[in-house]
């Protein structure tokens, strides 16, 4: 088995070495357009081997689709960080027209690959990846709420002193300050959060989760890479080792919870096939309307990409 991540950037690298280390693949391809990267994130990795116990080789490449001939899944962190002065339609732009070259050679190369989009603004740029695929929505879809669960889980978790593995969640909706965190539906070793915590405590988290992202980019000058990479690999794994893991994802929705051809996280099962359900919550008034802003502020941004007329 071969998987492949585009972009050897600090998402990308984490991710293939989250990848090699599970051993979810008996060779990971790393790829950059940036010569020699790839190739000596790759031979670091590789050298950690004999110390962490893993035989998945991982093999670095600068622009070579060739080698990632054959992947079973392949995941795009590909595209450029929202510079100062850059305003966002800019940034559409740019990030799409890598996003769709990337996956034209991903397609050319690896036709039956399923595509996991990590490249932001993460909504739309998983809507790029689908139109210039051209095949089945299930096989391209976007990382986003895990990461987003794992940050609410986490910060609950703190506030608890609990185990993070006991704490179970479900947020919905776009990557940002729209996402759609459901407390009736977070656990704690099966007890309702909301008989846990308080309300304010719960709410700052809850706000805390939405600007999870920036808090990073306050701290350290630029994104995070350790939870998103990890996230991204969390979902490889279960597509190879067929585990049907409940997962919210960036999934095409078409009727589902109402809406039509957008690109929203929902909870799906996760598996061999990629998304092998949608599964669809039954939302009280307050919840859908959440969602209902959410969707509308995605489609805004996946118009502008859809009036650029670059796919």
């Amino acid at each position: 088995m071969k998987i492949t991540v585009i972009g050897a950037g600090n998402v990308g690298a984490t991710c293939a070495n989250c990848i090699a280390q599970k051993e979810l693949a008996n060779e990971v391809i790393l790829l950059d357009i940036k010569e020699g990267v790839a190739e000596g994130k790759s031979l670091d990795m590789w050298q950690t081997a004999p110390i962490n116990y893993y035989d998945s080789r991982i093999k670095g490449v600068t622009n070579d689709y060739e080698a990632t001939a054959g992947s079973e899944v392949v995941v795009i962190t590909s595209g450029l960080p929202r510079k100062p002065g850059m305003s966002r339609d800019d940034l559409i732009a740019t990030n799409a027209g890598i996003v769709k070259t990337v996956t034209e050679n991903v397609v050319k190369h690896s036709p039956d690959a399923i595509i996991i989009i990590v490249s932001n603004p993460l909504d739309v740029m998983s809507y790029a990846a689908f139109l210039t695929a051209k095949k089945d929505s299930s096989k391209v879809f976007g990382m986003a709420g895990i990461l987003d669960t794992a940050r609410y889980r986490a910060f609950l978790a703190e506030e608890l002193n609990v185990s993070p593995k006991d704490i179970q969640a479900v947020l919905m909706g776009g990557h940002g300050d729209t996402m759609v965190p459901l407390p009736r539906y977070t656990t704690v070793g099966g007890i309702p959060v909301t008989e846990l915590i308080e309300e304010d405590k719960l709410n700052a988290i809850i706000e805390r989760t939405k600007v999870g992202g920036g808090e990073l980019v306050n701290l350290m000058g630029t994104s995070a890479w350790y939870a998103p990479g990890a996230a991204a690999a969390q979902m490889v794994e279960a597509i190879v080792r067929d585990q049907k893991r409940i997962f919210p994802v960036c999934t095409y929705l078409n009727g589902e919870y109402g809406f039509e051809n957008i690109y929203l996280g929902v909870p799906v099962k996760l598996g061999k096939d990629g998304i092998e359900q949608i599964i669809e919550l039954k939302l009280n008034e307050e919840e859908s309307k959440m969602l209902e802003e959410s969707a509308t502020a995605v489609k805004s941004v996946m118009k502008v990409l859809d009036d650029m007329n670059i796919m």
